[in-house]
């Protein structure tokens, strides 16, 4: 089912209130957020399943023992999970970012890891490269906003990397 901007925008919206509140309510925790990486309007669909999966699967071992907090949604505006560790936003940091680039679909995973006063953390705070396009060399935020590639060709090479996962 395609959705709206207006309708990923409220998503948005909705997901900082609850990334607040869990981080208000936690103070001594470090919050993780999942998101997965599908443009497009259609941000549920089989493959994103998969990619959800795979990632809740993956943070969970990952932080295996430190979580105090696992909050899932499946959500037509994509699917979404929240997560409460013990470990330090730093060391959080490099966990997810290590998993982002070496598990098969971690390019579709978006882990997002705060610092105490709510701001999100970079990648190169843990001495990370920024994010590569899915299709070329380039930076994938330099592709994303000269809309270098089109809906379909990313779509198609998603598919590519769900297809090689489940083999």
């Amino acid at each position: 089912m395609e959705i709206t901007l207006d309708q990923l925008l409220a998503s948005r919206e909705r997901r900082q209130q609850r990334q607040n509140s869990l981080m208000s309510d936690h103070p001594t925790q470090t919050l993780v957020c999942l998101t997965v990486i599908m443009p497009g309007a259609v941000k549920r669909n089989s493959h994103s399943l998969i990619i959800a999966n795979a990632a809740i699967t993956a943070v969970l071992e990952c932080f295996k023992g430190t979580l105090s907090h696992i909050e899932a949604h499946d959500l037509t505006t994509g699917y979404e999970a929240y997560f409460l560790t013990s470990i330090n936003p730093m060391e959080a940091k490099r966990i997810t970012t290590e998993l982002e680039d070496t598990h098969p679909l971690g390019r579709l995973f978006d882990l997002d890891v705060f610092h105490p006063d709510g701001t999100p953390m970079n990648r190169n705070e843990v001495g990370r490269q920024p994010r590569q396009c899915l299709l070329c060399d380039n930076e994938a935020r330099y592709c994303m906003r000269a809309r270098e590639h089109t809906t379909a060709q990313l779509l198609d090479r998603i598919r590519e990397m769900v297809d090689q996962y489940v083999g």
